[in-house]
């Protein structure tokens, strides 16, 4: 299991690194004579279209994130489901702490972006935003850290990450949902079916889920419900384990996982950071910088995702809920805690559903993702560079 968590850890940082340096570009781009280029990449218009029967038109910013990113819901939902029936969360003793610590990480950063903006009803549409974490950045910085880091802790943060998803992908079902058109409804729900159907009858083949799963994207993308979602219900429904046509047992769910993994790290999530990174700072006046979106968001991911996982930590083992990850200090957990502050692009997600056109704020509210994001980022992994371990304690 060890092993599986340092290869595992050995990809997040890699696209970390990988996600910085696009952020960089995008910032680059958006900042020079290059930025109508980018602009005009961004709103290219894709059409895909089968005679009168199905016609889909939207810009190329559109299909990253309501296409692409549909791939990196499946990668989730996968985690999801093997985590839930396998893995770090398959028991009440195993999940207790970090899905305590993930409802504080969510609850207190969303009242902070709440308090400021509460007299605004178009701005409270984004108080979702500063209540996600990237995993990929968190463990980057992780790693970066190497020994000093218990292996029982960065299992602690995976496993809030994946809550911190989990409530993500309600937030995304609940409150990001435009009018729902019924007949498309009704034929994404034929789709669940037969991919149930699948399930039970014991279907191997990944391909043949893919193109039930293609089908199911097409018509939650019509539906009005969030097209990504299409991702995490393909993910639930295929097989954990199975025996196929040559009577071996096989895990669907691992080989695909395994395959998308590296797509997702490597190619998706940096594209989606490209196209959604991009702020224009060349007019930008400070004042404009500390609007209250923008505080909230800051403020949100910096202080709230922080002060909200150490509390609900501490209540949760205060009460004996939940006890401590092996061989780890308050210190460490609370370096943790910082490093959850990191929303990226898991915030710039939300963000993008919350506010389609980010002008009427001057696209501060995705330049306070960056701040918050990196404040966390060099707070959190001073944090636990400076904490000590506890003594006589193997970490390895």
């Amino acid at each position: 299991m060890k092993v599986l968590v340092r290869k595992f850890l050995q990809k997040e940082s890699t696209s970390g690194i990988i996600l910085m340096a696009v952020t960089v570009l995008a910032l680059i781009f958006s900042n020079t004579f290059l930025s109508e280029f980018y602009t005009n990449f961004l709103h290219t218009n894709i059409e895909f279209k089968i005679g009168s029967i199905l016609e889909i038109s939207k810009p190329l910013i559109l299909w990253v994130n309501d296409g692409l990113m549909a791939i990196f819901f499946l990668l989730i939902g996968l985690e999801i489901k093997r985590e839930l029936l396998l893995g770090h969360l398959s028991t009440f003793s195993k999940i207790a702490l970090p899905a305590i610590a993930a409802v504080g990480g969510m609850l207190i950063p969303a009242l902070i972006y709440v308090f400021f903006n509460y007299n605004d009803e178009f701005a409270l549409r984004g108080w979702a935003i500063p209540t996600a974490t990237d995993i990929a950045f968190a463990l980057g910085i992780v790693s970066l850290l190497g020994k000093r880091v218990p292996v029982s802790l960065k299992i602690f943060l995976m496993a809030l990450a994946i809550f911190d998803d989990l409530g993500a992908i309600l937030i995304i079902a609940f409150f990001y949902t435009s009018s729902l058109s019924l007949s498309s409804l009704f034929f994404a729900l034929i789709c669940i079916i037969i991919l149930i159907t699948m399930n039970k009858m014991q279907i191997t083949l990944v391909s043949a889920y893919a193109l039930v799963g293609l089908v199911l994207w097409v018509f939650v993308l019509k539906s009005g419900v969030h097209a990504t979602l299409a991702g995490i219900i393909l993910a639930f429904t295929i097989p954990l384990n199975a025996i196929n046509e040559r009577r071996k047992r096989v895990s669907p769910v691992k080989s695909l996982q395994h395959y998308i993994h590296f797509w997702v790290a490597f190619y998706i999530l940096p594209i989606f950071a490209f196209v959604n990174a991009g702020i224009d700072l060349r007019t930008l006046e400070m004042s404009q910088v500390f609007n209250p979106v923008s505080l909230g968001i800051i403020l949100g991911l910096f202080v709230g995702k922080q002060v909200g996982v150490m509390l609900f930590v501490y209540l949760a083992v205060k009460f004996n809920f939940a006890k401590l990850p092996r061989c780890t200090t308050w210190a460490q957990i609370y370096g943790i805690s910082v490093l959850t502050g990191i929303g990226f692009t898991m915030s710039l997600f939300v963000d993008s559903l919350a506010f389609e056109d980010s002008s009427q704020f001057f696209y501060t509210d995705k330049l306070a993702i960056l701040i918050g994001s990196i404040l966390s980022g060099l707070v959190g992994y001073l944090v636990l560079l400076k904490s000590k371990g506890k003594k006589h304690c193997s970490i390895s």
